[in-house]
């Protein structure tokens, strides 16, 4: 079979796009109003942050197609909920109310129908208003690739490079200006420029 690599056309659309989320260097934030079932389920799991309203409905039906998981949904789902939720949930194929998917952690918060959108843009309003662009670009590359990490080492390794890029940064000068000064910090660094120079630290396997 044809090698293809991370983000080349395939013919599992979800997986392409879930992947491509995946690589972002930006806050990804869902806001679910209404029914996310099969790949309407899985193309959300790569987002950082997922919020519901009350009538929004849920469901890896799968198995009662007579088909598997996509959208690489068996790396993302038991991250987010546990095995023993990811394996119930696709198992039965069951489609399942909000107040579950809030308290199995499946998504944050719910809102009411018409306060959903202004609940997610508040939240990407608080990141955006208050963090360096950078630093957050780095934080969402290394809570999800160094989670699944073999051994904590590897956090560390990347960690320390990571911090130390950053402190000697224009952002953490002007961070910490700000603080001092009890003022909103304006953070010069952009993400397509100021990336720090160990980044990527990964090699993006490809697909066989």
């Amino acid at each position: 079979m044809e090698k293809l690599r991370v983000g080349d056309v395939y013919r599992d659309g979800g997986g392409t796009n879930t992947l491509r989320i995946y690589e972002s260097l930006k806050p990804v934030i869902g806001a679910i109003n209404g029914p996310a079932v099969g790949i309407g389920a899985t193309i959300q799991l790569p987002m950082d942050m997922r919020l519901a309203s009350t009538s929004a409905r849920f469901g890896f039906v799968f198995a009662r197609r007579g088909i598997t998981l996509e959208a690489a949904s068996s790396w993302f789902l038991p991250r987010l909920v546990g095995m023993q939720t990811a394996l119930e949930w696709c198992m039965t194929g069951r489609v399942f109310d909000a107040d579950e998917a809030l308290a199995r952690g499946l998504v944050r918060s719910l809102h009411a129908p018409d306060a959903l959108l202004p609940a997610a843009r508040a939240l990407a309003r608080e990141i955006a208003d208050n963090t360096a662009p950078v630093s957050v670009a780095l934080t969402r590359q290394m809570l999800w690739r160094l989670s699944a990490a073999e051994h904590p080492m590897h956090a560390h390794r990347i960690d320390s490079r990571a911090i130390q890029a950053r402190g000697v940064s224009a952002d953490v000068r002007e961070g910490v200006g700000a603080f001092l000064e009890k003022r909103t910090a304006a953070f010069p660094d952009r993400v397509s420029s100021g990336m720090p120079g160990f980044f990527p630290w990964w090699q993006e396997p490809g697909f066989e």
